[in-house]
C-alpha cells in the first residue's frame, strides 16, 4: 500500500469516527438552564452540590444544563474551581440524558483554550463563550469566535451581548463550522430571530436568555432553546415539551404557573434549590460584579423561609414538580 493511500484511508477513518461521535451528541434544543455555583460556608465550591444540580435536571427531564456563565458567577471562580467543577458536572451527567454545555470564556485565550480542551476531553456536549469584556469591534469579535471554534470539534454556542449585530452572527455562521447555537441577548432578540433564521436557513439555533420571561412568544417565533435559572427548569421543560407536542394551551398554562410563582417569591436565587433539597441548607453563593448593560428586574416579593417556600411549592406546583 502506498503512503498516499494509507494517508487517505486514515483520513477517511478519522472522518468516520468524528462523524460517529457527532451523531451520538445529545440534541441541542430545549430548556438549558444556567447552573448556579453552590459554595460551602467556607466559600469552597461545592462539587457535590454541582453534581446534585445535574441529577436534578436529569430527574426533571430538563434537556440541557450550562455552566459556568453569568448566573454562575463565573468570573469569581478560580482556575482550579473551573476545572474541578467541569469534571464534577460531566461525571454526574454520564448516566442521564441532559446535555452539558461548558462555559469557556476567560480573560486570556490560553485559559479559554485549556477550559475548552478539558471540556472536550471529559465528554461535554458543547461549549459556550461570552465575548471578551469591552470588545465591541465586530471584526475583532469575529476573529475571537473563529479562534474559539478552532479549538475543539465540539458544537459551539456564542452568547451575543451589547450591540453584536445579526450581520456578525451570520458571518460567524458561515465561517465557523462548529458554530451551531447563539444565546441571543443583544438588542431585542424577539425582533432579531426572524432575520437570523432566514439568513441561516434555520440552521443556526437561537436560544433565549433574559430569564426566559417571554417563553410562549419565543416558542411561537421559533426559538430552539431557552436558558432560565435552574430552580424551576423542570417546569420550563414541561412547558417546552407540551408546546412542541402541539399542546399549546397546556404549555401556556404550565408557563403561567412559573409567572404566578414569580409574583410570590424570587425565582432567580438559590432559595428554591435549597427548599427543593437540591442544595444543602448551608449553601452560599458568590457575588459577581454587575455586568454593564445587563437587565435587572426588581422583585418586590417578600423573602420566605425554606419551610415557607416548600409549603408554597407543594400547594401550587406539587403535581408538576419532578
Amino acid at each position: 500500500m502506498t503512503p498516499n493511500r494509507r494517508g487517505f484511508l486514515r483520513t477517511i477513518a478519522g472522518a468516520a469516527l468524528a462523524y460517529s461521535a457527532r451523531a451520538e451528541t445529545k440534541k441541542l434544543a430545549g430548556v438549558f438552564p444556567i447552573a448556579f455555583s453552590p459554595f460551602t460556608e467556607q466559600d469552597k465550591l461545592d462539587l457535590d452540590g454541582l453534581a446534585s444540580e445535574v441529577r436534578f435536571c436529569n430527574r426533571g427531564g430538563v434537556q440541557g444544563l450550562v455552566w459556568p456563565q453569568i448566573a454562575s458567577a463565573w468570573s469569581t471562580l478560580s482556575d482550579r474551581e473551573r476545572l474541578d467543577g467541569t469534571e464534577a458536572i460531566l461525571s454526574a451527567a454520564k448516566a442521564g440524558k441532559t446535555a452539558i454545555v461548558i462555559g469557556v470564556q476567560a480573560p486570556e485565550m490560553a485559559a479559554l483554550t485549556r477550559y475548552a480542551k478539558h471540556a472536550a476531553k471529559l465528554g461535554a456536549d458543547a461549549i459556550i463563550s461570552l465575548p471578551p469584556a469591552g470588545m465591541t469591534d465586530e471584526k475583532a469579535l469575529l476573529d475571537f469566535y473563529q479562534q474559539v471554534g478552532r479549538i475543539t470539534e465540539l458544537p459551539m454556542f456564542a452568547q451575543s451581548t451589547g450591540t453584536m449585530s445579526v450581520d456578525l452572527l451570520v458571518e460567524m455562521f458561515h465561517t465557523i463550522p462548529t458554530f451551531r447555537c447563539v444565546k441571543d441577548e443583544a438588542g431585542n432578540p424577539l425582533t432579531r430571530i426572524a432575520e437570523i433564521r432566514r439568513r441561516t436557513d434555520g440552521a443556526l439555533s437561537v436560544f433565549s436568555g433574559f430569564g426566559v420571561q417571554t417563553m410562549i412568544t419565543e416558542m411561537q417565533l421559533g426559538f430552539a432553546g431557552h436558558c432560565p435559572y435552574t430552580n424551576l427548569s423542570d417546569i420550563y421543560a414541561k412547558a417546552f415539551d407540551l408546546w412542541h407536542a402541539g399542546q399549546h394551551r397546556e404549555a401556556f398554562d404550565m408557563f403561567g404557573r412559573i409567572q404566578a410563582l414569580a409574583s410570590m417569591m424570587p425565582v432567580n436565587t438559590i432559595d428554591i434549590m435549597i427548599a427543593r433539597g437540591v442544595f444543602a441548607p448551608s449553601t452560599r453563593t458568590r457575588s459577581a460584579p454587575p455586568v454593564p448593560g445587563a437587565p435587572t428586574k426588581p422583585n418586590p416579593a417578600p423573602a420566605m423561609s425554606p419551610e415557607q417556600i416548600r409549603d408554597t411549592l407543594k400547594e401550587y406546583l406539587g403535581p408538576y414538580l419532578a
